[in-house]
């Protein structure tokens, strides 16, 4: 359900070729750019870059960096970052940049799979010579910091469902949402990251027949801070992670003066994953395209680029 395929009669050699010539010329040709980076895959664009390196003897992300500025260099260097190696880039900005981006951590670790934040340590440890979960402990605290270093272990469980034990859970959350002792804290958290996403659906359905509420007003009702948007974020990703990125675009343009990061970041990340739904769910809840608010905040080449990765249906343009 992506927005980005793979191209059809690919040839990576004449890609290299024609970025070549869009970069190495007097003034940047930026609609070259855009015109193949955007509309070949992941795997493809890799194979370019290999081409480019042997064609060149140049790295094309340094020579992507060197030509381009401010927010259209972030996407096109994004584009070229296998799925895993910029979910960890990512993540580093976050926790070594000035401010910890506390957002972006709750976007990406409450939304991966196993498998994904598995790949995504890998790779931080590779490009950045350093342990994830020990930079989430010493950048972050308190129970926020406890639940992302319980998400960081992927430890999920996967396709395990027992209906007996989902009432015994759904007590727990009620009695953590009554409470707020760190224990019941620990306890929450516990629970929501790692009982598989089966058992949390019937454990959510357990938890509103006992409270006759909603999990996700409880926890907002009982809970503050970047712990309760993580929480919150989790709960939102096991019930439909399209929604929950449509329900953070929509934040992104409209509360936030245009949050260039953010968009940013779940477009190129949900590209070739989800991004076709997530339109849906956005012009669904929110009556207009994320074509359309994409098209009204931004401008120029990043405008382009954005555009070409959302891709979108006859009516949005």
């Amino acid at each position: 359900q992506g927005t980005i395929l793979p191209a059809p009669n690919f040839n990576p050699i004449m890609d290299a070729q024609s970025l070549g010539g869009a970069l190495q010329g007097i003034s940047c040709e930026k609609d070259v750019l855009i015109e193949i980076l955007t509309q070949r895959c992941n795997s493809q664009r890799l194979m370019i870059a290999e081409a480019y390196r042997n064609m060149y003897g140049r790295d094309l992300i340094t020579d992507l960096k060197e030509n381009l500025s401010h927010h259209f260099k972030e996407v096109m260097v994004g584009l070229m970052y296998p799925p895993a190696s910029y979910d960890a880039h990512e993540l580093w900005h976050a926790l070594k940049g000035l401010d910890t981006e506390e957002k972006c951590l709750i976007d990406i670790l409450a939304s991966r799979s196993n498998m994904e934040i598995f790949q995504m340590k890998e790779a931080y440890l590779m490009q950045y010579n350093t342990d994830l979960q020990q930079d989430i402990d010493s950048e972050t605290s308190g129970h926020f910091r406890d639940t992302l270093m319980n998400l960081a272990q992927g430890t999920r469980m996967e396709g395990y469902a027992d209906p007996s034990t989902a009432a015994q859970d759904a007590m727990i959350l009620w009695e953590a949402c009554q409470r707020k002792t760190g224990e019941h804290k620990n306890m929450l958290q516990m629970i929501l990251c790692n009982r598989s996403q089966q058992q949390l659906w019937m454990v959510f359905q357990e938890f509103q027949n006992i409270s006759g509420q909603d999990i996700v007003d409880a926890i907002n009702e009982c809970y503050d801070g970047y712990f309760q948007e993580l929480l919150v974020a989790i709960v939102l990703c096991i019930r439909d992670k399209p929604s929950y990125f449509a329900y953070r675009l929509y934040n992104a343009i409209h509360d936030f003066g245009f949050h260039n990061k953010t968009v940013i970041r779940i477009l190129i990340a949900r590209s070739e994953i989800d991004l076709m739904n997530i339109r849906q769910r956005y012009k669904e809840r929110y009556g207009k395209s994320l074509f359309h608010d994409i098209k009204h905040f931004a401008s120029g080449h990043y405008e382009s680029a954005l555009l070409a990765i959302c891709a979108g249906d006859t009516e949005d343009y």
